[in-house]
């Protein structure tokens, strides 16, 4: 069983926030997969999804980012998810909006997100998608993440979650090594 979860924090106020480009990611693949149904358990929403025969997960922990592996690891218990079929989307400071990287394993990068999943699952080794928010102008790093985009960095979103949703089903019908030949 693979497992999608988008990072990001829950409620109104963060909807289409920088740090909630996990959340845009995976909520824009279900969209185009067409999901209907889904099920707040395991501190988070969690669909099942059908793609290419294959049914996996797609979830959006609501624990809020910096408690994301209470979550995750309750999701990857319940599921039987192995390591490798695990993967987190989020959001990345240090890549230019609109630019993608998949990495099969690796640590944190300073993202209290995904150090708490490592931190949880006792391992760094699970692909991620990190997704380009860029750093902040001369601004305070937690400021810029809570903030929408702008308008021109918008027009560079909305190709860069489209390319994100190619390359979850790319990794998810072919894995980690022909995504990230493809996209990164």
């Amino acid at each position: 069983m693979k497992l999608i979860v988008g990072l990001g924090n829950p409620g109104q106020e963060y909807k289409n926030t920088r740090h909630n480009v996990g959340f845009m990611v995976v909520e824009e693949l279900a969209r185009q997969l067409k999901v209907d149904k889904q099920k707040h358990i395991h501190n988070g929403v969690v669909a099942w999804v059908r793609f290419h025969g294959e049914t996996f997960l797609v979830a959006k922990p609501l624990t809020f980012m910096n408690l994301s592996g209470k979550a995750v690891q309750q999701m990857v218990r319940a599921n039987r998810v192995s390591q490798s079929e695990l993967m987190v989307v989020m959001d990345d400071l240090d890549l230019e909006p609109g630019v993608i990287r998949l990495r099969a394993r690796g640590g944190s990068g300073g993202h209290k997100g995904l150090q708490s999943i490592i931190d949880c699952l006792g391992t760094q080794d699970f692909p991620r998608l990190r997704v380009g928010i860029g750093r902040p102008p001369g601004e305070d790093v937690v400021d810029w993440v809570l903030t929408r985009f702008g308008q021109d960095e918008e027009e560079l979103m909305k190709p860069a979650l489209d390319k994100a949703v190619e390359a979850l089903k790319l990794w998810l019908v072919l894995g980690i090594e022909k995504a990230m030949n493809r996209y990164n």
